[in-house]
């Protein structure tokens, strides 16, 4: 990606329509969104989405935390997570992203959780940060769904990276199947940033009701930090060849 172009130097460097589509979505567009700009953050770890939520902070209007990563903010606020997947040495660094990010900062009001990590637990819905210890939050509560799901559909630019619950696992799916829908009947412009974002969209059928859907995987999680990359640096201007 980057020794080819530097020895095609005197001559056009240029790329696929599919890496034209990835920087256009993830880079162009980002850096000038219609507003409202939302973005949502799911998957398992704080750690993982730390530099994408400290960029996305400074240019979106709200971030929707969903996934476990948001019994790391939970504990970090100083709620009850139970049995739930946190990171114990990320809670600081949670607490100063929550104090950096304010009313920007969406957290859920509920859970759907179970008393084991399989489809035919006991479930039940606890409010926030009230998780008792022999449960664990495994999806995002229908009260969360149904506040993202009024955020997103009155969004002009969405940008998704990870699901909201276990969603591999029914019934704890129906988080990420309500964003999902959310995103479907908007008319913003909706960019789903690889992974298991792009899975659960091809999974429930809406892969033709969204903008873009990435393939770069960790790639568009790089893009959406912020980050350049030697190989788009590289090009010229005219980067597209058909």
């Amino acid at each position: 990606m980057v020794g080819v172009p530097i020895a095609m130097d005197g001559k056009p460097r240029v790329v696929g329509s599919l890496v034209e589509k990835e920087i256009k979505y993830l880079s162009d567009v980002i850096s000038n969104p219609e507003r409202p700009f939302v973005a949502i953050l799911g998957g398992a770890k704080v750690s993982d989405k730390i530099n994408v939520i400290d960029n996305l902070l400074a240019i979106c209007d709200q971030i929707l935390i969903g996934g476990a990563m948001a019994y790391t903010f939970a504990l970090a606020a100083g709620g009850r997570v139970g049995g739930s997947l946190v990171e114990p040495d990320k809670v600081d660094l949670a607490k100063s992203l929550l104090g950096k990010g304010g009313d920007k900062l969406v957290l859920p009001v509920d859970s759907h959780c179970g008393d084991a990590f399989s489809a035919d637990c006991n479930k039940q819905v606890f409010a926030a940060g009230e998780i008792p210890d022999e449960f664990q939050g495994l999806d995002i509560g229908p009260a969360t769904a149904k506040k993202f799901g009024e955020i997103i559909r009155a969004a002009k630019t969405v940008v998704w990276n990870g699901p909201m619950g276990v969603f591999e696992m029914p019934p704890f799916d129906e988080g990420t199947k309500e964003v999902a829908q959310a995103i479907a009947d908007g008319d913003s412009i909706s960019i789903i940033g690889g992974g298991d974002s792009a899975a659960a969209i091809a999974q429930l059928g809406f892969e033709n009701d969204v903008t873009h859907v990435s393939t770069g995987g960790g790639a568009s999680l790089a893009m959406l930090e912020g980050k350049s990359f030697a190989a788009v640096d590289i090009l010229d201007d005219a980067t597209v060849t058909s």
